[in-house]
């Protein structure tokens, strides 16, 4: 009968103990987190080569009409992104066709981010009968996040509208890992420049 009570105390001792390691956290209030959003704007900058060794089939210093094209909602920041490159190789970017020779239209075929999770361990219970609720218990977690871009430019002659030609595609990634090991100890592995620190 000791044994019996003894092995119970200790059971609700450990649930009561496992629970108070329970926290609950809200990863964000806007559309995106903020590692998936430099996740996304790396990703954009990183596919512009850095020397002028691309050579668009247009005139340096023309005026250039700026469209950009695509599934991705996160089409505007790629936009700003180009825009100032093209400043970098000595055209105009523009929205307007005032004064624009030609018109760049950036085909996007992706932007955007991916994310995978590897995890042995007990996954949270949350009892239905009993009100008692167990945290997530994490042998080995790994989360990958990936953010992506993937598009090019078909360049158009203006006000004709005949088309120039089409450049190379332009691709990069970025990545964002963050690791649990036995349930505690964590650490985290990116490529970003200056990732996001959660304080605690």
């Amino acid at each position: 009968m000791k044994k019996i009570v003894k092995a119970l105390c200790l059971g609700v001792a450990l649930v009561g103990l496992l629970s108070a390691c329970s926290t609950t956290q809200k990863i964000t209030n806007s559309l995106r987190t903020a590692t998936e959003q430099l996740l996304i704007s790396e990703a954009a900058m990183r596919s512009l080569p850095k020397q002028p060794a691309l050579s668009l089939p247009i005139p340096q210093g023309a005026t250039v009409k700026l469209d950009v094209s695509g599934i991705s909602a996160d089409k505007d920041i790629l936009r700003g992104i180009i825009a100032g490159w093209l400043g970098q190789q000595g055209y105009t970017a523009q929205e307007g066709t005032e004064n624009a020779t030609y018109r760049i239209n950036v085909v996007v075929n992706s932007l955007g981010t991916e994310l995978g999770n590897t995890f042995f361990g007990i996954p949270p219970i949350q009892g239905s009968l009993i009100p008692i609720s167990l945290p997530e218990l994490a042998f080995y977690k790994a989360e990958y996040q990936t953010g992506y871009a993937s598009y090019h430019f078909d360049i158009f002659e203006l006000p004709s509208g005949r088309f120039v030609g089409s450049s190379s595609p332009f691709l990069a990634d970025t990545f964002y890992n963050a690791y649990t090991v036995l349930f505690l100890f964590t650490f985290k592995r990116t490529d970003l420049v200056s990732p996001p620190l959660l304080h605690r």
